[in-house]
C-alpha cells in the first residue's frame, strides 16, 4: 500500500473549560487518505464531521495528535488541497471567470496563465460560455459548478467537499454527482483523492470507494470500510441496498458494536470512553415525535409490529439527519425500540399515538420525568424553591461542563420545549427564569417525580 497523502495520528479536538473538565468534540482518532480513493465521511449531526475534515485539510489545528502530509507534519509544509463548501461562497461582484481566477490571482499567477487555466477548467465542468456571467444570473447547480471549478483550478492533490450537494434540488444534485464521478473516473482532473462529508447515505454508497461512519459524544470512528461495488452502481440492486441498510443500522444503534458489513475490509472502531452525565437530547419537538409515532403505528399494523427505518425515510422523503433525531427522541422516551434497522413501537408509544391530546400530554410528562435527567432536575429544583422559580444560568452552568456553549443553549432550548409541552414548567424569557406552573396538578406531578 502506498504512503498516505494525509495521515491523522491520534488527533482529537477539545475545548478547555474554567473547571478541570473539557468538552471533547473528537476522540483520539487515526485516519488516512490515500491516492486513488473517494472517501465519504458520514455521521449524525453533532458528530464532528466538519471539524474532523477541517483538521485534515489544515484549516484547524488538532488539540492533540498530529496530521501528516506525505509523512511530514502538516503545519511544516505547503499542502495542495481545495475545499468545496455547502454554500456556494462566490463573490457576487465578480464574474464566473473572475471567481475561478481568484485563488490563482491570490497565488500570484500571471494573468495570461491563470485565464488560460480557468477557461479550461470551466469547459471541463460544463460552464463554457458562462465566463462573463455573474453568480446572480446562474441557477444553484451552475453556481455550485463554479465552486467546483474554483476548487479544481488550483489542481489540488486532495479535494475536500463539505455537503456539496445538500443545497441543491434532487435532480440537479444527481446530475452533479454523476458529472463529478465521470471526471474522476476518466482522470480529467488532476486530483489524487476526494474526501466528501455528507449526511446522505445513498450518496456515499453511490460515490465512495471507502466509507467512514462517525459516532458522537465525542466524535469517533464507528466503522471504516471499503466499497467494492463496481461502477456504475445500481441503486436498486441487492448489494447496494444491503450497504445502505447496514449504514442505517450503524447510525441507529450508537451503543452497539457494528456487525460485519457486506465485503467489509479493514473495519475498525474507536469506542467512546467518556461516560456522559447528561444524555444528549435530540433536537426534536413533541409534535414531531407524535407525528412519527402515528406513522410508525400505522406501518407496524401492516407489517407485524415493525417498520424499516430505511423504507420509512424513503417514503417520507426524509434525509437521515432529519429523521434520526425524532427516532432518537422517541427511543429516549421509551416510545420506540430500535434494532437491526427497524423500529418497533412500544406499548407506551402505542398508547401515546392512539390517545387524545390531553392524554398524550400526561403520557409525555410521565415519560419525560422517567427518562430525562435534565427535565427531572429542573422540576425538582423548581419544587424545592420557595418562589418556585430558578434562573436559567443555574442549568447553563451545569450543562456547559459537558457541552459546547452552542450545544448547551440547544440542549436547554429542547428541554424548554419538552417541559412546556408536558406542562412541567414554563420559561419566562424576559427574566430568563424557569417557573413552576401554579396548578395543583403540576405540583403533584413534581412531587411524584421526587418520590421515584
Amino acid at each position: 500500500m502506498s504512503e498516505p497523502i494525509i495521515r491523522a495520528q491520534q488527533v482529537e479536538k477539545y475545548y478547555e473549560q474554567p473547571s478541570e473538565n473539557r468538552i471533547q468534540v473528537i476522540a483520539p482518532t487515526d485516519l488516512s487518505i490515500v491516492a486513488g480513493e473517494i472517501v465519504a465521511l458520514l455521521g449524525p449531526s453533532g458528530s464532528g464531521k466538519s471539524t474532523l475534515m477541517r483538521m485534515l485539510a489544515g484549516l484547524s489545528r488538532p488539540s492533540a495528535g498530529e496530521v501528516y502530509w506525505h509523512g511530514k507534519p502538516i503545519s511544516t509544509v505547503r499542502i495542495h488541497v481545495a475545499i468545496v463548501f455547502q454554500s456556494f461562497a462566490l463573490f457576487p461582484w465578480l464574474t464566473v471567470l473572475e471567481n475561478v481566477e481568484a485563488p490563482l490571482r491570490a497565488a500570484g499567477m500571471a494573468s495570461a496563465e491563470r485565464k488560460e487555466r480557468s477557461l479550461k477548467i470551466l469547459d471541463t465542468v460544463g460552464l463554457d460560455g458562462f465566463q462573463a456571467a455573474y453568480p446572480k444570473e446562474l441557477s444553484g447547480g451552475m453556481r455550485q459548478r463554479v465552486g467546483f471549478a474554483r476548487a479544481l483550478v488550483v489542481e489540488p492533490e486532495v479535494l475536500f467537499m463539505d455537503e456539496p450537494f445538500s443545497a441543491l434540488d434532487v435532480l440537479t444534485a444527481e446530475n452533479l454527482r454523476s458529472e463529478l464521478l465521470e471526471l474522476w473516473q476518466k482522470k480529467t482532473i488532476p486530483t489524487q483523492a476526494i474526501f466528501i462529508v455528507t449526511h446522505n447515505i445513498e450518496e456515499a454508497v453511490l460515490l465512495a470507494d471507502r466509507i467512514i461512519v462517525l459516532g458522537r459524544n465525542p466524535g469517533h470512528v464507528r466503522t471504516d470500510f471499503k466499497v467494492t461495488l463496481a461502477h456504475p452502481r445500481d441503486r436498486k440492486g441487492q448489494p447496494f441496498t444491503q450497504l445502505v441498510d447496514y449504514i442505517y443500522k450503524v447510525l441507529t444503534k450508537p451503543d452497539v458494536m457494528p456487525a460485519a458489513v457486506p465485503e467489509l475490509v479493514d473495519g475498525r472502531r474507536v469506542r467512546d470512553q467518556r461516560q456522559m452525565h447528561y444524555e444528549m437530547l435530540p433536537h426534536a419537538r413533541p409534535g414531531g415525535i407524535a407525528g412519527l409515532l402515528e406513522i410508525v403505528l400505522d406501518l407496524s399494523n401492516q407489517s407485524n409490529g415493525r417498520a424499516d427505518i430505511y423504507k420509512l425515510a424513503d417514503e417520507l422523503a426524509f434525509e437521515i439527519d432529519d429523521l434520526l433525531p425524532i427516532v432518537e427522541a422517541a427511543q429516549i422516551l421509551d416510545f420506540l425500540k430500535v434494532g437491526e434497522g427497524d423500529v418497533v413501537i412500544t406499548p407506551e408509544g402505542r398508547e401515546f399515538a392512539e390517545s387524545e391530546i390531553l392524554k398524550q400530554k400526561d403520557l409525555f410528562r410521565k415519560a419525560a420525568l422517567d427518562h430525562v435527567l435534565l427535565l427531572r432536575q429542573i422540576t425538582r429544583a423548581l419544587q424545592n424553591k420557595s418562589d418556585h422559580t430558578v434562573p436559567e444560568e443555574f442549568f447553563l452552568d451545569m450543562l456547559d461542563e459537558q457541552f459546547s456553549e452552542e450545544e448547551t443553549l440547544r440542549q436547554l432550548d429542547t428541554a424548554i420545549n419538552w417541559g412546556r409541552y408536558a406542562e412541567l414548567f414554563d420559561f419566562d424569557a424576559s427574566r430568563r427564569r424557569f417557573v413552576l406552573p401554579e396548578t395543583e396538578e403540576s405540583a403533584e406531578t413534581v412531587e411524584g417525580a421526587e418520590a421515584q
